[in-house]
């Protein structure tokens, strides 16, 4: 089974680390985007999800339905387990289950390959809150190519302030 690869309004920019000079954006992807591959990928009676609490920690089994030769269909798992988030514990934990378990089916694993995105503190509004750095600008794929299953080119804006902060050309583009 083979998933596309996310495209840019599918992908979400998050600042993981601030400093006076810059900061650093990780990719990520939402448990909306692993539904709608899946709805189109194999339909939305072929697959299913299901929480179990193993050890205390939340995990998500994802499965899908494979047709067999006699027409009757099989069912194949894959699960994994989610961490909470800062926001909301069980609804966080539940999401990030989810899509745990949606990398491990393939959709979305190319974001593994993103190139480390350093933004310059010229190109972002970086403020002080309580003794920290933070940085409260919203930042979206402009654009992002693929070399099979590698990220090799990807541009980032900077929606705050309407300007592209980030650009790795692709390999053999000038």
């Amino acid at each position: 089974m083979q998933f596309r690869k996310l495209e840019p309004k599918e992908i979400e920019c998050r600042v993981q680390l601030v400093k006076d000079n810059g900061l650093v954006l990780l990719l990520y992807k939402d448990a909306r985007c692993d539904m709608n591959i899946l709805d189109e990928t194999v339909g939305a009676d072929n697959w299913q999800r299901r929480h179990e609490l193993v050890n205390g920690n939340l995990f998500c089994n994802v499965g899908i339905r494979f047709e067999r030769k006699d027409g009757l269909g099989e069912w194949v798992w894959k699960q994994d387990v989610g961490s909470e988030s800062n926001t909301a514990k069980e609804k966080g934990q539940a999401s990030d289950s989810f899509k745990r378990a949606c990398f491990n089916w393939g959709i979305g694993r190319e974001l593994y390959t993103a190139p480390f995105i350093w933004i310059s503190a010229v190109d972002c509004n970086i403020k002080e809150y309580k003794g920290k750095k933070i940085c409260n600008d919203k930042f979206a794929v402009e654009k992002i190519t693929y070399d099979g299953s590698v990220i090799d080119g990807l541009s980032i804006i900077n929606q705050t302030i309407g300007k592209r902060v980030f650009l790795q050309k692709p390999k053999g583009d000038k």
